[in-house]
Order: C-alpha cells, then sequence, then structure tokens
C-alpha cells in the first residue's frame, strides 16, 4: 500500500487503517450519504467500519484478512470521496 491516503483521509496510527471523519448539515443529509456508502460497499463487496452521532459521520477502512489497508480500501476511499464525502 501507498503511504499516500487519498484526498480527507489520515492513515490511522499504527497504519492499520484509513480513517475520516465529515460533517454534514443534518442527521438526515448524513444518513442519506450513510445509504449511498452502504449501496456501493454492497456492489463491491468491501464494507466500510463506521458511525453516526447527528450530522458527524466518522469512517475506517481496513482490509480485516489482510491486517491492514490494501487497494481494496484506497479504491473504497475514493469511491466515498465521489459519492459526497469531497475529492
Amino acid at each position: 500500500m501507498s503511504d499516500e491516503a487519498p484526498d480527507g483521509w489520515s492513515i490511522e496510527e499504527g497504519g492499520k487503517a484509513l480513517i475520516r471523519t465529515l460533517k454534514f448539515k443534518d442527521f438526515s443529509e448524513a444518513f442519506a450519504f450513510l445509504t449511498r456508502v452502504a449501496m456501493h460497499a454492497e456492489k463491491v463487496n468491501h464494507h466500510p467500519e463506521f458511525t453516526n452521532v447527528w450530522n458527524r459521520v466518522d469512517l475506517r477502512l481496513t482490509s480485516h484478512d489482510a491486517g491492514g489497508v490494501t487497494e481494496r480500501d484506497i479504491r473504497l476511499a475514493r469511491a466515498i470521496n465521489r459519492l459526497g464525502g469531497g475529492e
């Protein structure tokens, strides 16, 4: 994996995951974004870890079977950016 995270993403301490926090106008906007992410994740069979508190979404991408960040995580991070998370 490259040491460079996609735009807006950081590499978690220890290098095991890509992380990002996004803020939206309100809960509905955050939930709509998560719905778009969920639909894409199902298509590519690679699912993010996430939490949602009102207008904030925290995302964590890792490939558990590989023990860290892989190209699949980088591709998913870029797709998430295109789905309304920036980039």
